[in-house]
């Protein structure tokens, strides 16, 4: 019953920085925790950053932790990632989705859903 979209991808020279956004409609994500995911050609899809429903903790991948910041408005029903200091190997889909299932945030896939059509980021060098 929600609906994503994620936009702001593109083309950037390695060094530079992108901000993603994510916005959600059909229903309110206020009481959701909400997560970036990334996959890349010949690659698994991997997580990348979560916030809480309250914007008030997050969690990062060690590949990103440092370099990304999650964050969330929930009056306007989105979720961004700023992305800085980004290197060849970030390059990938990312996609916004909502966790639907266990009681704290979480970086497992499988409790994610309503998966966005994605962003593409490529990062020159």
């Amino acid at each position: 019953q929600v609906q994503l979209v994620e936009s702001g991808g593109g083309l950037v020279q390695a060094g530079g920085s992108l901000r993603l956004s994510c916005a959600a409609s059909g229903r309110t994500i206020d009481y959701y925790a909400m997560a970036w995911f990334r996959q890349a050609p010949g690659k698994e899809r991997e997580f990348v950053a979560v916030i809480s429903d309250t914007g008030r903790n997050t969690y990062y991948a060690d590949s990103v932790k440092g370099r990304f910041t999650i964050s969330r408005d929930n009056a306007k029903s989105t979720v961004d990632l700023q992305m800085n200091t980004l290197k060849f190997e970030d390059t990938a889909r990312y996609y916004c989705a909502v966790q639907i299932s266990g009681k704290f945030v979480t970086t497992w896939q499988t409790s994610y859903g309503y998966w966005g059509q994605g962003t593409q980021v490529t990062v020159s060098s």
